[in-house]
């Protein structure tokens, strides 16, 4: 840093994370997410069974531009960058509230905000899971910006304690555009209101803006809401059902906790203890609001995952609490901890760098083919255009799979072909292509990686399958996963298998 200011350091360390995700957007196929949602786009829509639209409007003009995974991947690879840009300034922003409050009450001198960024930036690029996020799209990818967006209203709100009717109005866009893109959105409003609550003035309430901001949220949210009015409320049930899980049980909290740290990085946890013993003093109740933007989402996800949960939901939180620990790595730094600063930042990217590799080399040969997880990146763009080509010559009126996840592959590589799921489980599949006509015959395809038993017998409505064709996926001399192609003729009862 000799010759380059924190400030610089960060806008190189960007550019750098942001050309690998470049180069790794187009060395790998969609993954059952990505194309899921790249569908979407396909399908345009006011929203969708499993999440609000705004995950397929943003991909729209590229999709219909291209089929390049690379060039659709431009969108969450901006995004992510976006949003490590968005952390620096959220940390510059705390660093001048923290300077104006409570410079009287810190034991010691606050480090430089540029450094501060920097270490926020550093802490986030260091972080494994957000790099997936960066490659591919998800609902997530479009939140982590918005979430951080709030963030910086909610600190311009804690510096004035008042809104100009602008600032209203980018408030209730954010809002809006939060809710358009993942339904726990809702725990970032909290964390947003629970700042309001926390200012010594309350006028708020009173204001015109503040309900122009919650009129504003509410009308870009409005697609949503009628799309599930329409359609009895699905997505919401579907959601409901989603978040509790299974049987709730200790262990999977553990593990939880255990898996988050694991995605995200001690050298997070390292900043905030930090923060937490060095910086957290005067105002601190205004510091622990802003905290809120982690701590409720990721309080309520924690307490979830007793159910079963997904790791990357928590994304957006880890975020906004990227420029609290950046601060307290800055402090840490200038308090001559720097060898633990740097040991874990080195650890962390040689992980990160371990991965990118290890995705590129197709995963690691196993005896068993369902044991490699990268597996499932490779070889569905040649098998669903044999399946198109398969299906199409066998006049059959679509192809099938036996779980949604095969789905969105399939129904991606081998467009514009109908797909249809052979399970008991209701699925955007249902409502893009409907039911399984009875008497209809389709190409099955059955992947290693998920294979099923041949959908036939007296109550699996399949007449009969027979079996024409094979497909291995090989990748630097081993195979990654194998294709097997059925003709499934005379579907017997639509209902047996739905």
């Amino acid at each position: 840093m000799r010759h380059q200011s924190p400030s610089s350091w960060a806008a190189i360390c960007i550019c750098i994370a942001a050309l690998v995700h470049f180069a790794l957007g187009f060395s790998v196929e969609f993954s059952v997410d990505e194309a899921h949602y790249a569908l979407y786009a396909k399908h345009l829509a006011w929203s969708y069974f499993d999440h609000p639209p705004l995950v397929g409007w943003i991909q729209w003009p590229l999709v219909s531009l291209t089929s390049s995974e690379g060039i659709i991947r431009l969108i969450p690879e901006l995004l992510w960058a976006l949003s490590a840009f968005l952390v620096y300034q959220v940390t510059i922003e705390i660093h001048r509230l923290m300077q104006g409050r409570n410079a009287g009450y810190l034991t010691t001198a606050l480090p430089s905000a540029n450094l501060c960024g920097f270490m926020a930036v550093l802490a986030i690029i260091a972080a494994p899971l957000p790099h997936v996020l960066a490659i591919g799209l998800l609902p997530d990818t479009l939140l982590t910006p918005l979430s951080l967006g709030l963030m910086l209203m909610a600190l311009r709100w804690t510096r004035k304690d008042q809104f100009s009717l602008v600032d209203w109005v980018i408030t209730g866009l954010l809002l809006g555009f939060a809710g358009l893109s993942k339904y726990t959105a809702a725990f970032t409003a909290f964390a947003l209101l629970l700042v309001f609550l926390a200012s010594p003035k309350k006028a708020w309430i009173t204001k015109a803006g503040f309900w122009v901001a919650a009129a504003i949220a509410l009308i870009v949210i409005s697609p949503v809401l009628y799309w599930n009015w329409v359609n009895d409320w699905i997505s919401f049930k579907y959601q409901i059902a989603h978040g509790s899980g299974g049987t709730w049980a200790w262990r999977r909290v553990a593990a939880f906790i255990g898996i988050q740290i694991a995605c995200f990085g001690p050298l997070l946890l390292l900043g905030t203890f930090s923060f937490l013993k060095n910086c957290l003093h005067a105002q601190k109740w205004v510091l622990i609001a802003l905290l809120s933007f982690f701590i409720i989402p990721f309080a309520i996800f924690a307490a979830l995952s007793g159910g079963g949960s997904l790791p990357h939901w928590t994304t957006p939180a880890w975020f906004c609490l990227a420029p609290f620990a950046g601060i307290g790595l800055a402090k840490a730094w200038a308090m001559q901890h720097r060898i633990a600063i740097r040991l874990l930042v080195i650890g962390q990217l040689l992980i990160c760098l371990l991965g990118f590799g290890f995705v590129l080399a197709g995963g690691i040969s196993t005896a068993s083919i369902k044991s490699n997880p990268i597996a499932d990146l490779y070889g569905w763009k040649i098998a669903g255009q044999k399946a198109a080509q398969l299906a199409e010559a066998a006049k059959a009126n679509g192809i099938a799979v036996q779980n949604w996840t095969l789905g969105s592959r399939a129904a991606w590589y081998a467009q514009p072909l109908p797909v249809f799921v052979l399970d008991q489980r209701q699925d955007q599949f249902d409502l893009w292509f409907g039911q399984l006509p009875t008497g209809a015959s389709v190409l099955l395809i059955n992947w290693s990686g998920m294979a099923f038993n041949p959908p036939v017998g007296s109550h699996l409505a399949f007449e009969q399958c027979e079996a024409l064709d094979s497909l291995e996926i090989i990748r630097f001399g081993q195979v990654l996963s194998k294709f097997d192609f059925s003709l499934c003729r005379n579907w017997q009862d639509a209902g047996a298998a739905r």
